[in-house]
Formats: C-alpha cells, sequence, structure tokens
C-alpha cells in the first residue's frame, strides 16, 4: 500500500503525496540535482537575479511558462503511457523532452539525473513494466520522463507526482541560489513557501496536460543556460 502525506493550503483540497516520493525526489536520492543549477549561475552573474524577489519572479515563470511547465507536461506524458504499458508513449515523450532542450548543459542536466534516478531505481525499488527504462537510459532519458514512468508503475498518483517534483525542482534552485549567495537559508524557505500555491495550482492541472500543450516563453532563462556553457568561473554543470 502507498503510504501518503498531504501538501495543501488555503486554495483548494489536499494533494497525496506518497512517502515514497518524498525519498525519491529528496536530495539524499542519488541523482546529483545539486550539482545543477538550471542556468541560474549565469543569470546571476550577469546581475539579472540579485534578491529573493528576483528569484521569486524568475521561478514563477519557470512554473508558469518554461521549463518546469514543460516538465510536468512531458512527466504527465509519460505517467499516461507507463500506466498503460505503452512503452513506445513513454519513448516518444522522452524524445520531445531531450529535444526541447535549449542548451547542451540542459540536455546533460536532464539525461544525467533521468538515467542516475532509473539505476537507483532499479537497483532498490524495483517495480513491474520497467523493463523498457534501462534502454532508453542508455540513449538518455530525460528526468521527468523518468519519474514520470516509475511513479506510474508504482501506481503513484499523477497529481502527487507532479506536485512533488515541482516542489523538488524550486528546492533545488533555492539551494543553488543560497550557494550562489544571493539569499539565505531563511529565505530560500520563504521563497518555496510562496511558491507553493503556484506549485500545487500546476499539479491539479496536470492530468489535463497532453504533448500538444508544448510550449514556452522563457526566453532570457534559455539564453542563461547557453551563455553558462562560456562562462569563465562556474561551480554549476548548468
Amino acid at each position: 500500500m502507498v503510504r501518503t502525506a498531504t501538501m495543501a493550503d488555503a486554495g483548494g483540497p489536499a494533494i497525496a503525496v506518497p512517502i515514497e516520493l518524498m525519498v525519491w525526489l529528496s536530495p539524499a536520492f542519488p541523482v546529483g540535482a545539486f550539482a545543477y543549477s538550471h542556468g541560474l549561475e549565469q543569470a546571476v552573474e550577469r546581475g539579472w537575479l540579485a534578491t529573493r524577489a528576483d528569484l521569486e519572479i524568475w521561478l514563477s515563470d519557470l512554473i508558469a511558462m518554461g521549463s518546469l511547465r514543460t516538465d510536468q507536461i512531458l512527466l504527465a506524458a509519460a505517467w499516461r503511457a507507463a500506466a498503460q504499458g505503452d512503452d513506445a508513449g513513454v519513448c516518444l515523450a522522452n524524445d520531445w523532452a531531450c529535444a526541447l532542450q535549449p542548451s547542451a548543459e540542459r540536455h546533460l542536466e536532464t539525461v544525467t539525473q533521468g538515467g542516475s534516478f532509473v539505476a537507483a531505481i532499479r537497483a532498490a525499488w524495483p517495480a513491474p513494466g520497467l523493463d523498457a527504462l534501462p534502454a532508453l537510459a542508455e540513449r538518455g532519458i530525460a528526468y521527468p520522463v523518468a519519474v514520470g514512468a516509475v511513479a506510474a508503475r508504482h501506481g503513484v498518483a499523477l497529481e502527487g507526482t507532479a506536485l512533488a517534483y515541482g516542489v523538488a525542482f524550486v528546492a533545488n534552485l533555492a539551494s543553488a541560489a543560497i550557494r550562489l549567495n544571493i539569499i539565505g537559508q531563511t529565505d530560500g524557505q520563504r521563497l518555496i513557501a510562496a511558491l507553493l500555491p503556484r506549485l500545487r495550482d500546476r499539479a491539479h492541472h496536470a492530468p489535463r496536460f497532453t504533448l500538444g500543450d508544448l510550449g514556452s516563453a522563457t526566453l532570457r532563462a534559455d539564453l542563461a543556460s547557453l551563455s553558462h556553457e562560456t562562462q569563465y568561473s562556474r561551480i554549476f554543470r548548468s
């Protein structure tokens, strides 16, 4: 039986988040998320981000119309395909996920974490119907596709998966911002708390997402990921 906690605020009903997701998407799970800033390091270098307010606007845009929105659409597509035993559908979602990365570093970020996620799941959290993932991981499996497929085969609900993935995404970038010295640890928690209602709203929409909804409008974030490749001094891989 899947064990759950809940995440809620005053904006609507709670979303169940299985305990398994809290493990899989925690900083302790060996995917190496700490090594990536998703272009944030370059945005700080250029002076685009200097305060918690700046960062909240930046991340809000990624949630509403940027890479996190795209990730959750791809996660939902992979979840539905895996739930139906449709390996070709999982592969299609992955093809889109890999093709849509705006830079070499962002491609590295998603497939490195995706491959590590699949390896750790196979070693410690096996489930029926995941036989196709190792071969896909060898080609390069995007992180949201891997999470969506694994969650479906473990019987974890899509809304909870989308919410946990979103919270982990924001928490990881808050941690990167702390290491880049633009916010402190307390402000990092304020940032996550401020963004949780938006994350919860996006998770509620996850069951309605299809590949036809793909699209983004965060050009500056994409440019930051491209420019980071030639940044002279850096501590992150993206």
